[in-house]
C-alpha cells in the first residue's frame, strides 16, 4: 500500500542561514520554539525518535486536489485509514479563511470532499476515528488575518459544507484570551497537539484526545513558550507529533528562494522543550517544481511500522500539486 522510493539520501547540508549563526547551528528561539515563561511540568512518556538524517520515501507525488491551490495541512485516520488534505478554497481570498478538505486514498486518488467557511489558515489539522466516522479536528472562526482564533471538532461529511455558526461543529477555547489556534494530534498516542498565541507568545501543549474532545483542557502533559519565528529561513510551514517529540517543518518555496533547498524538519523535546535533532535539511522532493513545504502528520501502518509524513506542494499557479514523503527510522 505504501511504496518506498527514496526521494533524498538523508544527507545533513548546513544552509547559509545556519551558517551565518553562532555556532553555526539554528538554536530554539531561532526556530521559534523554546521554553519559557508559563512552562508547565512535562509528563510526555518517553518513546523512540525519528531520525531525520535518514532518507525520505515517497507516497505518492503530483496529485491533484479538489481545488487547484496550495496545500495546507493533512492528517491521517490511522483507525480507519483515511487521509484527509486541506487547502484554501478556490476563488476566495487569504484573508477569509474559507478552505477545502479533500480525503485521499494512499495512491493519491479523491475519494470525498468538505468545503469550509470562515475557518482558518489550514496550516495543521487533527482526526480523531469514533468507530467507522472520521472526526477532524481544525481551527474555526478566522480573525481578518485569516487565521482561526477557536478549535472545532465536527464529523467529516463529504459534499457538504459547514460555516462557523453550523451545528455540527464543536468549538473550544482551550486557553481563556488565546487566539490564532492550530491543531495536530498523535495517532498512535491519541493526543491532540495546539498551538496558539497568547500575550505575544507562541505555546505549544499536549492534551489527552478524549480529554479535549470532552472539552477538558485543564491538564496538559506538557506546555512551553515558542518565540516569534523571525527569519526567513525558519518560516513555519507544519507541525506533528509521536511520543515524547514534536517535529517541525520550516522553509519555503522555489519561487521564493531562488530555486534553493532551504526545507528544513526539527525534533524537539515535548518534556524540556529543547531540541532533540535538527535542524536538519530535507532533499524529499527536490526535483519538484515550486516545491513548497506544506504540512506534516504522523500515521502506523497495519504491519506496525510508524512514518513521520512530509507534505510539499508543487506545479504551476492555478494547478497546484500535492506530494507526500515519509521517513520511517526510529532510534
Amino acid at each position: 500500500m505504501f511504496p518506498s522510493t527514496a526521494s533524498d539520501n538523508g544527507a545533513v547540508f548546513p544552509s547559509r542561514r545556519n551558517l551565518l549563526r553562532a555556532g553555526g547551528g539554528l538554536g530554539l528561539a531561532a526556530l521559534g520554539l523554546g521554553m519559557g515563561a508559563g512552562a508547565a511540568a512535562a509528563a510526555v512518556p518517553a518513546s523512540s525518535r525519528f531520525d531525520l538524517t535518514q532518507p525520505s520515501y515517497d507516497l505518492f507525488r503530483g496529485k491533484t486536489l479538489r481545488d487547484s491551490t496550495v496545500q495546507q495541512g493533512f492528517v491521517f485516520d490511522n483507525v480507519n485509514r483515511r487521509l484527509f488534505v486541506v487547502q484554501r478554497r478556490d476563488g476566495t481570498s487569504e484573508t477569509a479563511g474559507d478552505l477545502c478538505v479533500t480525503q485521499l486514498d494512499f495512491d493519491g486518488n479523491q475519494v470525498g470532499y468538505m468545503y469550509l467557511t470562515g475557518f482558518g489558515h489550514g496550516v495543521s489539522i487533527g482526526a480523531q476515528a469514533v468507530g467507522t466516522s472520521t472526526y477532524l479536528w481544525t481551527e474555526t472562526d478566522a480573525s481578518t488575518s485569516g487565521y482561526g482564533t477557536r478549535l472545532a471538532r465536527f464529523k467529516f461529511t463529504s459534499g457538504t459544507t459547514l460555516t462557523t455558526s453550523s451545528s455540527a461543529l464543536t468549538k473550544y477555547t482551550p486557553v481563556a484570551g488565546a487566539t490564532s489556534y492550530t491543531c495536530a494530534t498523535d495517532p498512535v498516542n491519541d493526543r491532540l497537539i495546539v498551538r496558539y498565541l497568547l500575550d505575544g507568545d507562541r505555546y505549544i501543549s499536549v492534551h489527552s484526545l478524549s480529554a479535549a474532545a470532552s472539552g477538558d483542557f485543564s491538564s496538559p502533559l506538557s506546555r512551553f513558550v515558542m518565540p516569534t519565528v523571525s527569519t526567513a529561513s525558519s518560516v513555519f510551514q507544519g507541525y506533528t507529533a509521536y511520543g515524547q517529540y514534536l517535529y517541525v517543518l520550516t522553509g519555503t518555496s522555489y519561487e521564493a528562494n531562488g530555486n534553493i533547498v532551504d526545507s528544513e524538519v526539527t525534533a524537539i523535546d515535548l518534556n524540556t522543550g529543547k531540541v532533540a535533532q535538527g535542524p536538519v535539511l530535507t532533499q524529499a522532493g527536490s526535483t519538484l517544481s515550486f516545491r513548497e513545504p506544506e504540512g506534516m502528520a504522523v500515521y502506523r501502518t497495519v504491519a506496525g511500522e510508524v512514518r513521520l509524513f512530509l507534505g510539499f506542494a508543487s506545479g504551476e499557479a492555478g494547478d497546484r500539486r500535492s506530494n507526500l514523503f515519509y521517513k520511517n527510522a526510529l532510534v
